[in-house]
């Protein structure tokens, strides 16, 4: 039976919930799609790296994470990243490393190096996509080869395939939404009276603040998110460096008591659109949104992006309070697109 390979390039949260997800769908795949798929790479920055060109053992790989938090010494491997992406046996990458959105590195060379390799590459990092998206798409295209990037916006909400495969023809002129679940949060938990030091210990705890909150709330994120989305749906070809930025920093409990007295609330809201010139233009900032529309009831760690057309005017998605399973979904169904297209 044929064999897919991967190579994960990351293996956190996301990475590790991926494993799980193929062991439990192994048999399914195989049944279905008459294709083993196996895991020969792993890389991590802090619990060192794997390879195993027959396929690493996933089982034991996470019970060991589980049980020492690191990987079996004896099945590391000191070969460095580098030369990992460039010689080891894989048909697909999955860039599973953490963002850096001010440069998208060195998510965007890992992804370079496999695509030029002739491989596939599946990304949930969204930097490659909202800094390089025409560079690799067209490196891929170039290779004939997949490149697949659902997980970036909304976890493994098809936003991506939504449009690909199902609104043929129809062109994209805006995209809104509230992209950001962290700022989401704040500004609801804000709006009852809750403490700045309570809601950001509480999200802590529950797993979506990050340690320094910059990136969410002064609407680095959520910049980066309408790139991607912008530059795969518009062909905006922009980075984050050209969004109009403003984040929820300077909201007070003043100002949210004001919004509602006008029967508002305010939402950080990502923006895209065409000028009077054809060029697209991408904004975040807070707004004042009426308890009636429906992006007032877009609460907690929900998001929502709305997508107008030409031919099928508005369409909204919303994903609910996600988790990490959603956005190993996303990796898992960018592979089974990848399958399928070399099926």
């Amino acid at each position: 039976m044929k064999k897919l390979k991967l190579a994960l390039m990351g293996f956190g949260n996301v990475g590790q919930a991926f494993a799980e997800m193929l062991l439990e769908k192994h048999d399914e795949i195989v049944e279905k799609y008459e294709r083993d798929v196996i895991v020969t790479v792993i890389t991590t920055a802090t619990k060192g790296k794997m390879y195993d060109p027959q396929g690493i053992d996933l089982v034991k790989t996470l019970k060991d994470l589980e049980k020492t938090g690191k990987f079996d010494e004896n099945s590391v491997t000191d070969v460095i990243e580098e030369k990992l992406l460039a010689e080891a046996d894989y048909d697909c990458l999955m860039e599973l490393t953490p963002l850096d959105i001010f440069t998208g590195q060195p998510a965007t060379d890992h992804i370079r190096c496999a695509l030029g390799r002739g491989k596939h590459a599946i990304t949930a990092n969204k930097g490659p996509v909202a800094w390089y998206f025409s560079e690799l798409r067209d490196l891929a295209e170039s290779k004939r080869v997949g490149f697949f990037y659902e997980t970036v916006v909304m976890d493994g909400t098809p936003v991506f395939n939504l449009v690909e495969h199902t609104l043929k023809m129809a062109k994209v002129t805006e995209v809104a939404g509230i992209l950001n679940s962290t700022t989401n949060f704040i500004l609801e938990e804000m709006e009852k009276g809750c403490a700045m030091d309570d809601i950001m210990d509480r999200g802590r705890k529950m797993g979506f603040i990050e340690a320094d909150p910059a990136m969410d709330i002064e609407g680095y994120d959520a910049a980066g998110k309408v790139t991607a989305l912008l530059n795969v749906l518009m062909d905006a070809g922009i980075t984050p460096d050209q969004v109009d930025r403003k984040g929820i920093e300077d909201i007070t409990i003043e100002d949210i008591n004001d919004a509602k007295t006008r029967g508002n609330v305010i939402k950080l809201l990502c923006r895209g659109t065409f000028d009077e010139n054809g060029n697209v233009i991408a904004t975040v900032r807070p707004e004042e949104v009426p308890k009636t529309d429906m992006l007032a009831s877009v609460n907690s760690t929900t998001s929502v992006i709305s997508i107008t057309t030409d031919l099928m005017k508005k369409n909204s998605i919303v994903e609910h309070e996600p988790e990490i399973a959603q956005t190993a979904y996303g990796v898992f169904g960018d592979m089974l697109r990848v399958i399928e297209l070399e099926s």
